[in-house]
């Protein structure tokens, strides 16, 4: 099995960047927050090393 160590800084700071976004669109298009919804799940997941 081969694991390699790598650095999840830029995965974190793209969750937050499009946790932002998303949050920004829900308080000014709230009908269309769900577009950028699956990003930040996205990136959340990845940074924990999930997938």
């Amino acid at each position: 099995m081969n694991t390699e160590k790598t650095s999840t800084s830029t995965t974190w700071l793209l969750f937050i960047v499009s946790t932002v976004v998303t949050l920004l669109m829900l308080v000014w298009v709230p009908q269309w927050f769900w577009v950028a919804l699956p990003f930040p799940l996205t990136f959340l997941v990845q940074a924990m090393r999930l997938m």
